[in-house]
């Protein structure tokens, strides 16, 4: 006699919704474990930024003590430097292109003083204008970077299945 299988052999019904598929980036609840390894770094250039342009603000305050329009440009530069890098660092949402813009006018305004100082023959002065380089150079090379982008990549809003019904139904 032979034995009935326990099992149908018909297809086990599926749900009619497709299943959810995971969004790429970082979930709502990451870690700082979750962090990648550039984020710091990026940070840090970041904070390096902020410092060197407070620095060139101060160097142009400093010979009359009045607040003129390029010594706020110099202390809004920085604190636009300084929010980037706590952006980045705290994964905020498109984090990485504050960053990034935080270090693009100090470094074009250092490629320009850089010029500046190649044409009139300063050799010190342009050995600091390459030193102070450094800093923008990084900030932007690593704001950039796809684990920085991913890392502050903003949330992505989701339906709630309510709102998916409500619309089935009115079809």
């Amino acid at each position: 006699m032979a034995s009935s299988p326990s099992r149908s052999r018909a297809a086990p019904r599926r749900s009619p919704r497709p299943a959810p598929r995971p969004v790429p980036g970082r979930a709502a609840g990451t870690t700082a474990l979750d962090r990648p390894l550039l984020a710091p770094f990026a940070a840090v250039f970041g904070v390096l930024v902020a410092a060197e342009d407070l620095v060139l603000g101060y160097l142009l305050w400093e010979p009359d003590r009045h607040w003129h329009w390029y010594v706020v440009g110099a202390v809004l530069l920085a604190a636009w430097a300084a929010a980037g890098a706590a952006m980045v660092w705290l994964g905020r949402g498109r984090g990485w292109l504050v960053l990034a813009g935080a270090s693009v006018l100090p470094l074009l305004l250092l490629l320009g003083l850089l010029v500046l100082f190649g044409v009139l023959g300063g050799g010190s002065a342009m050995v600091w204008a390459v030193v102070l380089l450094i800093g923008p150079v990084g900030c932007l090379t690593l704001a950039v970077r796809r684990p920085i982008r991913e890392w502050t990549r903003p949330a992505r809003a989701t339906r709630s299945p309510q709102r998916d019904r409500r619309r089935a139904a009115s079809r």
